[in-house]
């Protein structure tokens, strides 16, 4: 079975973290079943976030299950936390050592 993986880099303004976090979020209810989620800060600049999520499963059954309007939300929610954003996408995982 094929593994997917949602990455997005961001640059939150200062002291943000805990409001972004909230927002992030969103309804817990919407986190894919089965899937990983991850929330990294980098260590020489705290302000720096990543944040991913490892899902296994049919690339159109994962889109299917998409609210596209709850998403929207999620990101006008998030979006006065953050300065900038990096890489964002979804990305097939090609290879696992």
């Amino acid at each position: 079975m094929t593994m997917y993986c949602a990455l997005t880099v961001r640059k939150l303004k200062s002291g943000s973290y805990g409001d972004w976090r909230k927002a992030w979020e969103g309804d817990p209810e919407d986190m894919p079943e089965g899937g990983e989620v991850y929330i990294l800060r980098n260590l020489s600049d705290p302000d720096e976030i990543i944040a991913f999520g490892l899902i296994e499963g049919d690339i159109d059954e994962i889109k299917a299950s998409f609210d596209a309007d709850k998403e929207r939300k999620r990101q006008e929610d998030m979006a006065p936390h953050i300065e900038s954003t990096g890489a964002d996408g979804i990305y097939e995982v090609i290879e696992r050592l």
